[in-house]
């Protein structure tokens, strides 16, 4: 392949994968966008592998077979459930990639450079290794807590600001004397650095924050890939890291909105900046039956479904979306109100729900039916913690004070679809469970739907 023949097919790739993040945008369209990626990147692989700067050998042409082997069997065997921390997981393997490149460009630096070029390729190469070693090590960390390999709650070491702004400050140092020619030690030590700042910021952030960490750490494998692309002078990996990169960080942003949170409060802390002790919560939890639940339904005109991660983990999309059919076949007005955090990734909820055929019209987000709670006659929430929690609103102590949620309470009757009694992934307890129009729906939701449906004709 020529390299003007190159250059136009990463036009039309990089056009591809514009053209995937705008049908992306709604659920409609969502289809059509996957395939215009999947298109573009078939278009970008062999465009590289054929191009004139890349010799195509045995050992190229098996790593790219054991990869896609690799691949072909994730996607197959990941559930749904599990695609949170499979994409935490893919995120470490470009931060990775990064960093064995940027090490790889210092190995072997290009000797005929002018000195201005040769600076900034330098630059280059210390970011693209600072930004990746970070994305590495957070990945695996937010694998780990999406995974249940590491606990969800904030490990806050004393000083751990100042520890940060250290690795940083040395980080700079290291830069400088990279930059001096002090020597590839450097770039291996503030690499191991990169190491531990990764792991540390990911960690201090809780268990109710991974969503906007997901979100986060995709933007830096964007942003780690460009610099790779600037490595490696790929005009392609450079669009198209600086998409990435720049997606994620307004989807972090609109995340970080709708939780009412400052971005850099998420980055360097997490949930849990509470001064004072929260309100003591009175009453007690209250358990209903399915047949309980079934009357209430059936003297119901207007029903609203809030899916949340414990409708995943029961892989309880379809019974939902079997008992959404009965109950609209009957006349009655049935929705769902999705949070924008819902779930352990952005847009969750909305992949099972479209999964399991519930209709897009249906399915509105919070700011467009959080005022319709009052005049709801039953709300059923299916795995919910936060973002039903009305602490949010009613106690200032509350690690989530401020946090806009689904006012569901406001309802005449709720039903909690719940394993038990334990708090949420987050831990922190919800008022909403012991109000006196709520009902706990106790058991796993998939099976208590299920007997849910056979009382529902």
């Amino acid at each position: 392949m020529t390299s003007g023949l190159q250059t136009a097919a990463y036009i039309a790739a990089a056009v591809l994968f514009i053209l995937s993040l705008g049908g992306l945008s709604s659920q409609e369209r969502a289809k059509r966008g996957v395939w215009y990626g999947i298109v573009g990147m078939l278009i970008a692989v062999y465009a590289t592998i054929l191009g004139p700067q890349v010799v195509l050998n045995s050992v190229l042409v098996g790593a790219l077979i054991i990869g896609a082997v690799i691949g072909v069997m994730l996607a197959q065997r990941v559930e749904m459930t599990g695609m949170p921390q499979l994409v935490a997981a893919l995120h470490s393997f470009v931060g990775l990639a990064a960093v064995l490149i940027g090490i790889n460009s210092d190995l072997n630096p290009p000797t005929d450079l002018p000195t201005a070029e040769r600076i900034i390729h330098e630059v280059e190469i210390f970011l693209g290794v600072f930004i990746g070693a970070i994305t590495f090590t957070g990945s695996i960390v937010a694998w780990g807590k999406l995974a249940g390999r590491i606990g969800g709650r904030a490990l806050i070491l004393p000083g751990r600001h100042a520890w940060n702004l250290a690795l940083v400050a040395v980080s700079l140092l290291l830069l400088v004397l990279y930059m001096n020619h002090a020597g590839s030690w450097t770039l291996y030590l503030m690499t191991v650095l990169a190491f531990v700042l990764g792991a540390h910021l990911v960690m201090a952030i809780g268990g109710a924050d991974m969503p906007v960490v997901v979100s986060m750490l995709n933007s830096y494998s964007g942003w780690a890939a460009a610099a790779t692309g600037f490595l490696l002078g790929n005009d392609l990996l450079i669009v198209t890291g600086a998409l990435v990169g720049s997606s994620g960080a307004i989807l972090s942003y609109i995340m970080c909105r709708a939780m009412n949170r400052q971005f850099l409060s998420v980055i360097l802390g997490g949930f849990g900046n509470a001064s004072g002790a929260a309100q003591a919560i009175e009453g007690e939890q209250v358990a209903i039956d399915a047949e309980g639940v079934a009357a209430a339904l059936a003297d119901a005109d207007s029903v609203v479904i809030v899916p949340g991660y414990g409708m995943a983990v029961a892989q309880a999309q379809q019974p939902v979306s079997e008992l959404t059919r009965r109950l609209r076949a009957k006349g009655k007005t049935v929705r769902f109100a999705i949070h924008p955090v819902a779930g352990r990734l952005p847009g969750h909820m909305n992949v099972l729900l479209a999964e399991a055929r519930v209709p897009y019209d249906i399915v509105l987000e919070m700011d467009e039916i959080n005022a319709d709670f009052p005049a709801t006659d039953v709300v059923i929430v299916i795995g919910s913690n936060d973002i039903v929690n009305p602490a949010a609103q009613e106690d200032p102590n509350s690690p989530i004070a401020g946090m806009p949620v689904l006012e569901v309470w406001k309802a005449r009757q709720v039903f909690v679809s719940k394993r038990g009694q334990g708090t949420g992934y987050s831990g922190i307890e919800n008022p909403l469970f012991y109000k006196d129009n709520t009902r706990m729906f106790y058991g796993d939701a998939r099976a208590s739907l299920e007997q849910l449906l056979k009382l529902v004709d």
